[in-house]
C-alpha cells in the first residue's frame, strides 16, 4: 500500500513497518537511492534532481532511520534488502538500479547478490570496517584490537538520548561539519531534523534508536563484503573516496592512522576485484566519504554513466581512476 504524505510516500510492509519514500519523478531507467547509517534520504537532495533529468528516481529512509519505522525484528541486511524489494514492487519498478551510500551501498550490494535480485547496483563508499588483513602495513593482531576499541567507541555513542536544550549544539556541530566539507549547512541540518526521535520522558535522540543502532553496527561488523562481491553475477559499481574524512570528534589518537592503512588496503583489494570479476567496476571519486553531498554533479554523472552502460550491454570488470570519473571516460 502506498499513500501520499506531502512530498513523501509511505509504504507499509507485510509486517506493518512504514517505510518513507520520496518520489523525485523523471523518466527513463529507474533508480532507487539509499542513504548511510544514521542518515536519511535528505542526503540525496543534491543528486536526485540531477538524476531525474534522465531517470525515474526515488529515495527511501531505511528501516529504523529518518521517518521509517523500526519493526519488531532485529535490523539485518536481509531485512533491509526485503524492504528495498518491497518498495520497488510498490513503485512499479522491480528492475530499478539500486544506488546506496555507505551502509546503503552495502544494502545495495546485498540486493544484487540475492537470487532474483536487482539487475545492477552501485555502492558509494560503503566499506564498513573490513577485515584485519585489509589494513595494509599493520599487524593483523594489532588491527583486531583496535577494531574492538573502535566499535566500542561507536557503540557508546549510538542512539544516546540527550536533553532538548542540547539540540542547538548538535545542529551547530553539523553546521561546522558542513563548512569544513564545503557543502550547504541546510543539508546537514535537514538530515538531523528528519532523524530526531523522542523518548517517553521527553529526551531526544538521533535515529536509529539505541537498540537499532547497535543492531546495524553488529550487522556491518558481521558482513564480509568481499565474499559477497565474489558471489554477484550482475553489474556492480563500487566507488571509493580518494580524500580522508575530517577527524571524528573524540576518536582515539590512533584512529586516523588506522583508517589510512585501511584505505591503502581497500585500494589494493578493489583493484584486484575489478581485474578478476568481469561484472565489477571500481571508481575513485575526488571527495571524502560524504561524496554525494560534496560532489553531486560528479556522482550523478558517474551513476548515470553506469546505468547507461548497464542498459546497453553487460558490464566489463575495470578500474577507473579519478580522471576517468570526472571526465566520464572508461577504460
Amino acid at each position: 500500500m502506498t499513500t501520499s504524505t506531502g512530498e513523501d510516500l509511505v509504504y507499509v510492509t507485510a509486517d506493518g513497518v512504514e517505510l518513507a519514500v520520496r518520489d523525485y519523478g523523471g523518466a527513463g531507467p529507474a533508480v532507487l537511492l539509499l542513504h548511510g547509517a544514521g542518515r536519511t534520504l535528505e542526503d540525496w537532495e543534491r543528486v536526485a534532481p540531477l538524476l531525474a533529468e534522465g531517470h525515474r528516481v526515488w529515495a527511501m529512509d531505511l528501516r529504523g532511520h529518518g521517518r521509517s519505522g523500526d519493526g519488531a525484528v532485529p535490523w539485518t541486511f536481509e531485512a533491509a534488502a526485503d524492504d528495498v524489494t518491497a518498495v520497488l514492487t510498490a513503485c512499479g519498478a522491480p528492475d530499478a538500479v539500486v544506488v546506496g551510500h555507505s551502509m546503503g551501498g552495502m544494502v545495495a550490494a546485498r540486493c544484487l547478490a540475492r537470487d532474483g535480485g536487482v539487475p545492477a547496483a552501485v555502492n558509494l563508499d560503503g566499506h564498513g570496517m573490513g577485515r584485519p588483513e585489509q589494513y595494509l602495513g599493520l599487524d593483523a593482531g594489532y588491527v583486531r584490537e583496535r577494531l574492538v576499541e573502535a566499535r566500542k567507541f561507536a557503540e557508546e555513542a549510538a542512539g544516546r538520548p540527550f536533553a532538548p536544550e542540547a539540540l542547538d549544539g548538535v545542529l551547530d556541530y553539523q553546521t561546522a561539519m558542513a563548512a569544513e566539507l564545503g557543502i550547504p549547512a541546510e543539508l546537514m541540518v535537514a538530515g538531523v531534523r528528519r532523524s530526531l526521535g523522542e523518548t517517553a520522558d521527553g529526551r531526544l535522540f538521533l535515529r536509529p534508536g539505541r537498540k537499532q543502532a547497535l543492531e546495524t553496527q553488529e550487522a556491518m561488523a558481521a558482513l564480509d563484503l568481499f565474499a559477497l562481491y565474489r558471489r554477484v553475477n550482475r553489474p556492480l559499481l563500487i566507488a571509493r573516496a580518494l580524500r580522508p574524512h575530517p577527524p571524528v570528534p573524540g576518536a582515539p589518537s590512533w584512529f586516523d592512522d588506522l583508517m589510512a592503512a585501511y584505505a591503502r588496503g581497500l585500494e589494493r583489494d578493489l583493484e584486484e576485484l575489478a581485474r578478476t570479476r568481469p561484472q565489477v567496476t571500481v571508481a575513485g571519486v575526488d571527495g571524502t566519504h560524504a561524496m554525494q553531498l560534496e560532489r553531486p554533479a560528479e556522482i550523478a554523472e558517474l551513476v548515470a554513466g553506469f546505468v547507461a552502460e548497464t542498459v546497453r550491454r553487460p558490464a566489463r570488470g575495470r578500474w577507473m581512476n579519478e580522471s576517468d570519473v570526472l571526465s566520464g571516460r572508461r577504460r
